[in-house]
This record gives structure tokens, sequence and C-alpha cells, in this order.
């Protein structure tokens, strides 16, 4: 298309070999669905821009992409997934943690091949870096029980 920015090469496509390139992949991608959420932008024109704007960054691009477009395509099952271990209705959560469990519930129905400790862990890491004070208590609580339910194998040999 005309009007794609192109990737340049540092924005790589690793399949998420470099933790870095991952960690800012989700990054950006909670940046996004925050945008998304809030000013309900089209997933399109939120992909373009991040594009346009950290095309001199290191990200890895296939996983940003496939994190926002997943998320906001699967936002029903997310929030059902979620819902019995929030305590209270969606729109009382923080946008920024709401987007964290989103994104985090995402990879650990779709991702597999990311361990759940990872996924909870970069999920309280963006959380303390964007969300509220003590938001990442609230965000570890909820994804440590679904982690449960989706990835039980795991979680249950992890702890043993």
């Amino acid at each position: 298309m005309q009007n794609e920015p192109k990737a340049n090469q540092n924005q790589t496509k690793i399949s998420g070999l470099d933790p870095t390139a991952r960690h800012n992949a989700r990054r950006y991608a909670l940046q996004a669905m925050y945008q998304w959420q809030i000013a309900g932008t089209p997933v399109n024109d939120i992909e373009t821009e991040f594009l346009t704007y950290h095309v001199d960054k290191k990200f890895d691009l296939d996983y940003f992409k496939e994190l926002i477009h997943g998320v906001i395509e699967m936002r029903a099952e997310l929030d059902k997934e979620m819902q019995p271990y929030l305590g209270r209705l969606l729109d009382e959560i923080d946008p920024i943690e709401l987007a964290v469990l989103r994104l985090a519930t995402y990879e650990l129905i779709k991702r597999p091949d990311v361990p759940y400790r990872v996924v909870i862990n970069e999920a309280l890491e963006l959380t303390k870096k964007f969300g509220s004070i003590e938001g990442y208590k609230f965000v570890n609580g909820v994804l440590d029980r679904v982690a449960k339910k989706i990835r039980a194998t795991e979680v249950k040999m992890g702890r043993e």
C-alpha cells in the first residue's frame, strides 16, 4: 500500500528472540491499546501512527501487530476470562491496568510459547511504569488466577 509506512531495520522481525524487542512491542501495544480504549481510534490508524513515530525504535514489529489486532478481535473473550477475578466492573478499572490485563490474558491464551511467568512479569513491569502506584498488585492478583485457569498444567509444574 502507498500510505503504509515502511518498517526500518530497527523494527525487528525476529520472532521474539530478542527480549528487548519483545518488551518494546508489548510497551507500544499497551500504549496503542490505551489510545484505542480512550479515544476509540481505529486500530489501523493507531498502527500507522506507531509505525511512523517509532520507526527508529527497536521492537518486534510482528508481535506488536499481533497483540493490537488480536486483543481488539478477542476483547469480549478476554474480558470474559478475566471477569471472575476482577472484583469490580470493567469500567471501574484504570484504563492502563485494563489494557495490561487484556494484553497479558491474550498472551496467556494465544501464545503458549511464552512462559506464563514471563507474561505476568512483563505485565507487572508495564503496570509499574505506566499504571497507578499500587496497580501492579491488582494486575498480579488477577493474572495469577487467570494463568491458573488457562495454563493450569504449566502453573502446577512451575510450582512443584
